[in-house]
């Protein structure tokens, strides 16, 4: 791991349906790293659902959970995280995340991100497009065009499968 070093974490950000849970979880079987997705770890604790988090607590307060996970998570190392598509918004979350490990953004172009996100498997999971899930992507895209900018690497997704973008980043950590 000379890229890398064995002390740090690889934290990996974007906007929801980027990959960021299924390329942590390729990424972490193949470096023999713990994975740790943000959003379970929070519904973990929480004992609730995202969408019920947000019902019961809004948005800043599912926030504030995000925030606390992220800074116990990256107290450790050799985990591969993969954070909610909102956790940059909060220069807090920023910071941790930069001073917990590497930080890889994933991205997609509008259409791949409409597709994925609104697929019969992704129905009811995303509390942020309830009602015109196109309408609202474009939107939040627009209002996060530069959330993710400061990341160390960026990778598009649009082409890639899950696998060629796990090796990617593995080829870059190596």
């Amino acid at each position: 791991m000379d890229g890398l070093g064995t002390s740090r974490n690889i934290v990996i950000v974007g906007f929801m349906g980027t990959g960021k849970s299924t390329v942590s979880r390729l990424l972490s079987e193949r470096l023999g790293w713990e994975r740790i997705d943000t959003d379970e770890e929070i519904e973990r604790r929480s004992g609730l659902t995202i969408p019920q988090l947000f019902a019961e607590e809004g948005e800043e307060g599912f926030r504030d959970w995000e925030s606390r996970v992220l800074e116990d998570v990256l107290a450790g190392s050799r985990k591969v995280v993969a954070t909610g598509g909102g956790a940059v918004l909060r220069e807090r979350n920023r910071r941790a995340m930069l001073a917990g490990g590497w930080v890889v953004s994933l991205t997609a172009d509008r259409d791949s991100l409409i597709h994925r996100v609104t697929s019969s498997a992704a129905a009811g999971t995303r509390p942020l497009l309830e009602g015109d899930a196109e309408a609202k992507v474009t939107a939040l895209l627009q209002s996060r065009r530069h959330a993710y900018d400061f990341a160390q690497a960026t990778i598009d997704t649009s082409r890639l499968s899950p696998t060629d973008v796990a090796q990617m980043m593995l080829n870059w950590v190596r």
